[in-house]
């Protein structure tokens, strides 16, 4: 592993994942807890970066905008399904058919109490941290499922399973975003702690960016931070060096 990148104000594109990257995982996914002073810190690095910060996280962007208020930050929600731009426009792909899915992770959860289902906008998660033992038996499942769905792909992560429209990723999300004024010509720094970040870690990484994983686990990215407080504090002293 590589030390930790310079962020350069007037050069980087941050992109941030938020659940176990800006904020600690919680055993639930609706119990996460925002840092005190997260929202300050996101709001003085998109001032001193002109507005060269995203959010891109899995989350539903009502969510993003519920955890991180008063802030509205550029998001690329549900891996990039919904987009808002750094000038307020907003765009989505069209949401797939995932009816069948969606009642087979109930039934699934009705079975076994240790199973939660989130349905989104244009996707759908079946969580199991309550209930790791069930990892293989959900795969199973819902791999079965998509079988003969190849408009759908199954995204895995910390203990949750999630079916979503193939074809796009955090990388192409993260691509989008560099072709608009406010991000274009600078580059990408991604930081993101799951399996499902490890797209967007192979693209800013094939146009010369930095991917930074957070946490521990095997990975492509070429920096890494322990947690997200030491991200948080990275985050603080570079800010702070900005504005020396």
């Amino acid at each position: 592993m590589q030390a930790l990148p310079k962020l350069d104000p007037s050069q980087t594109a941050l992109f941030l994942d938020f659940d176990g990257t800006l904020a600690e995982l919680a055993p639930q996914h609706d119990a996460v807890e925002v840092p005190a002073d997260l929202v300050a810190l996101l709001q003085g690095l998109a001032e001193r970066l002109d507005g060269a910060l995203a959010i891109v996280s899995g989350r539903r962007l009502s969510e993003l905008d519920a955890l991180l208020a008063p802030l509205q930050l550029p998001v690329a929600a549900e891996h990039g399904a919904d987009q808002r731009q750094a000038d307020g426009r907003r765009f989505s792909l069209p949401p797939p058919d995932l009816r069948s899915v969606i009642a087979l992770a109930r039934s699934m959860a009705q079975q076994h109490a240790g199973l939660r289902v989130e349905v989104k906008t244009a996707a759908v998660a079946l969580h199991y941290r309550q209930a790791p033992a069930l990892e293989g038996y959900c795969l199973q499942a819902l791999t079965q499922a998509l079988m003969r769905r190849p408009v759908l792909e199954l995204l895995p992560g910390k203990y949750v399973l999630e079916v979503k429209a193939s074809g796009f990723d955090k990388g192409s999300a993260m691509a989008a975003f560099m072709a608009e004024p406010a991000f274009a010509g600078r580059l990408p720094l991604f930081a993101g702690d799951d399996r499902t970040d490890e797209a967007g870690f192979a693209w800013v990484q094939s146009v010369g960016g930095h991917g930074l994983k957070v946490g521990e686990g095997a990975t492509q990215a070429r920096h890494r931070c322990t947690s997200p407080t030491e991200l948080r504090g990275w985050l603080a002293r570079t800010l702070a060096g900005m504005r020396a």
